[in-house]
């Protein structure tokens, strides 16, 4: 079966609050990424919310306004990548199938990029670095390109066999709050990883029956982001450790509907700053 076939949806669903949570969690995600979308799309989004248009003529009528704007102007590409990867996100936080394996994961990928990244779907074959404002431009230590696969079939087999029965809520958040650092941190996919980790989790964790705040990823997706690089960044010889404190306060708000206050400036580490006033 042809992949894309996997969220075509053909009776989308008719409550628009759901519809609105599902479009906000995919503008919000691209917020990770500094993307905005256009106004085109926020005009055809309200009319899917409203049952006017499909998702596919959604698609359809993107690809055809795109068309006709400049293929070289790095704004416009932008624009067209949050667009489109919006009303992905929503489309496939809808379909309510879902498999625990890395295959999903890099079907999310490919699903979500597809046209928009040649390497959509494929792991990272190459080591990368990322400069980290949070870390005044260091980078947190991502896992050599050749070992994902076996990452990953470490992390999910682990996970698949976790027995979250005996855990208390402190204790199912903290285990989650890990696995999904650990997901993250291999970093699969050159760009896009977090997007994609976001969906895959959230997919996950409904599958499992957590009733997911929607407005944690529409309005704290930078924060989210942070707090996986604040879990797996140290410097020992600094005094900076790896802390999972930001990460657990934010599944805390997404899964337990608590109130903690989630600060972004929280999560620099000042150590790595010369002046710290100026952080």
């Amino acid at each position: 079966m042809d992949y894309e076939e996997n969220y075509i949806i053909e009776n989308e669903t008719t409550d628009t609050e759901k519809k609105q949570e599902y479009w906000d969690t995919g503008i919000g995600l691209n917020k990770v990424d500094n993307l905005e979308p256009s106004k085109y799309l926020l005009d055809l989004s309200q009319k899917n919310i409203n049952g006017e248009l499909k998702y596919y003529e959604v698609e359809d009528l993107l690809k055809t306004y795109y068309e006709t704007k400049s293929s070289t102007d790095i704004n416009i590409q932008k624009e067209k990548e949050c667009d489109l990867v919006s009303l992905r996100i929503a489309e496939v936080l809808e379909d309510k199938s879902f498999g625990f394996s890395p295959i999903t994961l890099k079907n999310i990928h490919r699903f979500l990029f597809k046209d928009i990244y040649d390497f959509a779907g494929k792991y990272r074959d190459y080591n990368i670095t990322k400069k980290e404002p949070i870390l005044n431009g260091d980078t947190v230590k991502y896992v050599n390109y050749q070992d994902i696969e076996s990452y990953f079939e470490f992390d999910f087999k682990e996970e698949k066999e976790f027995d979250y029965s005996k855990l208390n809520n402190d204790g199912l958040i903290k285990h989650i709050s890990k696995f999904v650092s650990s997901i993250w941190q291999v970093h699969a996919f050159g760009e896009g990883n977090t997007r994609t980790t976001a969906v895959f989790i959230e997919k996950y964790l409904n599958n499992m029956g957590f009733n997911v705040n929607n407005d944690m990823f529409k309005n704290k997706s930078l924060y989210f982001r942070n707090a996986l690089v604040r879990s797996n960044y140290g410097n020992i010889p600094k005094g900076i450790y790896p802390t999972f404190d930001y990460l657990i306060m934010f599944f805390e708000n997404l899964l337990q509907d608590k109130n903690n206050e989630l600060k972004n400036r929280e999560l620099y580490v000042k150590e790595l700053f010369e002046n710290k006033n100026n952080i």
